[in-house]
């Protein structure tokens, strides 16, 4: 058996991504929960809560796309779901969302190499899921995120074409 390239947060990601998209109708929401509370967990206590959070956002955001070539669902509602969740633990604890949305986006376009899915449907659509679930929270939000993501991800700047409203 090939040695796991995920990390125990990410194997725990995997894990708990199957699980909610084996036992839930709606994929999105469920990935959005489980991604989202398995990030929560990892944090929890952390003395250094930014650093926990992008480097959590990071392994969380890989145990879900590789829970696609278990599952079978698509690499971008996935992606998607994913940032959202990570988006909203983030914005949960305070931590700063423009850079978990860069660590979770590269993560994502990373896990979905390592699966052999598309990464430009993976890219596309976690960029679209960070953007929007920051505004959600508010304009500034959408906007730092968004922002974060045209400097540091390439191919995100393609991605964003027109601001994001509330």
């Amino acid at each position: 058996m090939a040695k796991s390239k995920l990390s125990a947060v990410g194997r725990a990601a995997k894990m708990a991504t199957i699980g909610a998209v084996k036992a839930a109708g709606g994929v999105a929401e469920a990935v959005v929960d489980a991604v989202r509370d398995v990030l929560l967990t990892t944090v929890d206590g952390a003395v250094q809560v930014a650093v926990a959070l992008e480097q959590g956002a990071a392994k969380v955001a890989r145990g879900a796309i590789h829970a696609v070539s278990d599952t079978g669902e698509d690499v971008g509602v996935v992606a998607e779901s994913a940032l959202r969740g990570t988006i909203k633990a983030a914005n949960e604890v305070g931590g700063d969302l423009g850079k978990t949305a860069v660590a979770a986006t590269e993560a994502v376009v990373k896990a979905a190499e390592d699966i052999g899915a598309d990464t430009g449907k993976a890219l596309k659509h976690a960029v679209t899921g960070a953007v929007e679930a920051a505004g959600e929270i508010s304009e500034d939000a959408a906007k730092a995120v968004s922002d974060a993501l045209v400097t540091s991800v390439k191919g995100a700047k393609d991605v964003i074409k027109s601001p994001f409203k509330k």
